[in-house]
């Protein structure tokens, strides 16, 4: 009987860490011959991007597949599943197959994709990964107290509707394998402390958490967890195991905008603060252009908390155009946010 080849779901929330913990994995992979499939929510594949210009040696790009606009656990009959079975019958089929989620998908339908007949003998979940944004749970952005959320809501009328953020966060929890505690060099001890006792509230059964700084776990460690996951699914209980219940992302949008060359990311990061502020803007990412600078700047952020870098030269036949995209909660007024920002939509 012919080996089935393992895949590896990564899962977390906008801005946990999930891509540079992919850019880690690659890095330690030590020869294993690995495909990505990276799935994004928005018009613009960032995180893919982002992977193709990393320059790690050994991860061509034609190893790596985007599922734009759109999130897997919601299209897995019309785009994962055809794209799973373009790798597995490939004349040199790859090692392992790592899934980076998007922030926004819930990773049991995803797995139960795995039973399907055109994949199910080929293919196994080897593991799924929750990484965690370690300060947003040390600041108990997701409360796992039913009644200390019920008061908070009684007590403030923009908390009085249900948190579709929550529920994804303990359902990425539910059905992990590992979970990783990602950006340990944002907490102190006390911190620490409380993200993960956050992180064991919401843990359904024995699952071991590790902490990382930049998603620096080598892929020793992430990969060959043998879990099995897609005959396992009864142990991962899930706010949407309820087959008459729809799971859709009407809570969520998302947008792009086109910049010109900026002068700083310093002046663009002081416009963008007080837009996030005022607006129920939960991630914005993208790359832009410097006046004077011939890097891309890549610039990323979760709520107020924005990071920017440049990752490569612009190419020389490359269209130096600035894109942002913004993900938020349904109803955002796009016009104020893309004029407060200095774009076009």
């Amino acid at each position: 009987m012919t080996q089935k080849i393992p895949a590896t779901v990564v899962t977390g929330f906008l801005g946990a860490g999930k891509t540079s913990l992919i850019q880690h994995l690659l890095r330690t992979a030590n020869g294993k011959r690995l495909a990505l499939i990276i799935n994004e929510f928005g018009d613009i594949g960032v995180d893919g991007e982002i992977l193709k210009s990393c320059g790690i040696e050994g991860c061509p790009e034609d190893d790596m597949i985007e599922l734009a606009n759109g999130c897997i656990c919601c299209t897995v009959a019309d785009d994962f599943l055809p794209t799973i079975e373009m790798l597995i019958n490939r004349p040199n089929p790859p090692d392992h197959i790592v899934i980076e989620t998007s922030g926004l998908a819930l990773p049991k339908p995803l797995v139960k994709a795995f039973n399907w007949p055109e994949i199910r003998t080929r293919v196994t979940v080897d593991g799924v990964i929750a990484v965690v944004d370690g300060p947003a749970v040390a600041a108990g952005r997701f409360a796992g107290d039913p009644e200390a959320v019920a008061a908070q809501r009684a007590a403030d009328d923009a908390l009085d509707h249900d948190s579709p953020l929550e529920e994804l966060f303990e359902d990425q929890l539910s059905c992990a394998d590992l979970v990783v505690l990602n950006k340990l060099d944002q907490l102190d001890d006390t911190a620490r402390t409380a993200a993960e006792a956050a992180i064991g509230a919401e843990l359904t059964r024995a699952v071991k958490v590790v902490s990382a700084s930049y998603g620096a776990i080598d892929a020793a460690v992430l990969l060959g967890l043998g879990a099995a996951v897609e005959d396992d699914l009864d142990a991962r209980p899930s706010h949407h195991d309820d087959p008459d219940a729809d799971h859709d992302h009407d809570e969520f949008e998302s947008f792009p905008i086109a910049l010109p060359p900026i002068a700083s990311p310093e002046a663009l990061i002081a416009r963008l603060l007080p837009v996030i502020e005022h607006h129920d803007i939960l991630r914005v990412k993208g790359f832009l252009p410097v006046m004077g600078k011939e890097m891309r700047l890549v610039l990323q952020g979760v709520g107020s908390r924005l990071q920017h870098y440049y990752d490569r030269p612009w190419g020389a036949d490359e269209a130096r155009d600035g894109r942002l995209v913004v993900i938020g909660l349904q109803g955002l007024d796009r016009d104020a946010i893309t004029a407060a920002i200095g774009g076009a939509s």
